[in-house]
């Protein structure tokens, strides 16, 4: 792990503005993260706050995808409903295992999330459940009654 350039830090930076709202930038990236670089290519892979490794840089897409690390981070500073999908208590510890969201289980969405948009899982308490790519869009997530809203990448372990 290294310290970043003012390059990397400005590129994570915008990408994160970009992909979560104003100024997520500097609330995900502090000057004081850490950076791996592939080998091969140079570029970004993942980023470190820490110990903790709060996002990896796709190198499909360009964007983020977060750990829950990096959600709780994000969770902290951002205003409900923003990125978040909420589901009901029920279901929280099958999310929490990693298991996909579906839209019957969706109570609320972020309206502006679209297909593929990085996606925070919460429960009906506000905690945090896992991350993951949103299928449907936030409208779509409340409307259907069947099929996968997000599809998890990672659950978040309880802190109990």
């Amino acid at each position: 792990m290294n310290r970043p350039t003012r390059q990397d830090l400005t590129k994570l930076r915008a990408i994160a503005n970009y992909q979560f709202g104003s100024n997520a930038g500097r609330v995900l990236f502090p000057s004081d993260i850490a950076v791996t670089h592939s080998r091969k290519t140079g570029r970004i892979r993942l980023v470190y706050r820490g110990d903790d490794l709060i996002a990896t840089l796709k190198p499909t897409t360009g964007l983020l995808a977060l750990t829950p690390a990096g959600a709780k981070i994000l969770l902290s500073k951002i205003k409900s409903p923003a990125l978040r999908v909420v589901v009901r208590n029920e279901v929280s510890e099958f999310v929490r295992m990693g298991r996909n969201v579906f839209a019957k289980h969706v109570i609320e969405a972020d309206p502006n999330l679209r297909p593929q948009d990085e996606s925070i899982v919460v429960n009906e308490r506000g905690e945090l459940l896992a991350v993951g790519r949103a299928v449907l869009s936030g409208e779509e997530m409340l409307s259907f009654r069947s099929g996968v809203a997000v599809k998890v990448r990672k659950g978040h372990a309880s802190s109990t």
